[in-house]
């Protein structure tokens, strides 16, 4: 998920201007608190396919943390970044990580949003996972205070019910 980025120069804008980061078969309410949460994780794919690690630390609170469990070879293995850390992140690899149909509970101040994803690096597919967003209110807005995220191959996770997006190659799923 949160990898680093590069390639050609027009490639970035011309995926991000096609593929969106949040498909929904059904979109919560406007204005509420579902839609508010929605729209943070929606920022943080955003961030993420564009490589702006500020614009994606900034939707953090200063203490947050990213947990990545990855399965190689049917073992689990865990990484740990703090939002320091992934602010300074200076990768030059090019991403389009696509979440769709959000699972979003809240209660009171407190959100989570689960979010299934695939992602491809330079242009090729490279894995899928789920995404969870933990927020809080602080103020009058949702804030990251953690994400964590899966690592996985097919038939563990699937990939985007729409395809691969435009402009990239490989199969899902294969070594």
């Amino acid at each position: 998920m949160l990898r680093c980025l590069a390639a050609i120069a027009l490639t970035p804008v011309m995926l991000t201007a096609q593929v969106p980061a949040i498909t929904m078969a059904t979109a919560p309410a406007d204005g509420s608190a579902e839609a508010e949460v929605v729209a943070v994780a929606t920022a943080a794919l955003t961030a993420i396919t564009a490589g702006d690690w500020t614009r994606l630390t900034d939707l953090m609170v200063p203490e947050s943390q990213i947990h990545v469990s990855v399965q190689r070879d049917g073992t689990w293995a865990h990484r740990m970044r703090t939002r320091e850390a992934e602010r300074g992140n200076t990768g030059a690899r090019l991403l389009v990580e696509r979440g769709w149909d959000p699972i979003v509970r809240v209660a009171g101040g407190m959100a989570i949003a689960w979010v299934p994803y695939d992602i491809y690096v330079d242009g090729k597919w490279s894995h899928c996972g789920v995404d969870l967003f933990t927020m809080m209110r602080i103020g009058s807005e949702w804030k990251l205070v953690g994400l964590a995220y899966t690592v996985e191959q097919p038939p563990a996770c699937r990939p985007h019910p729409n395809g691969a997006p435009p402009g990239t190659t490989g199969t899902p799923g294969a070594p």
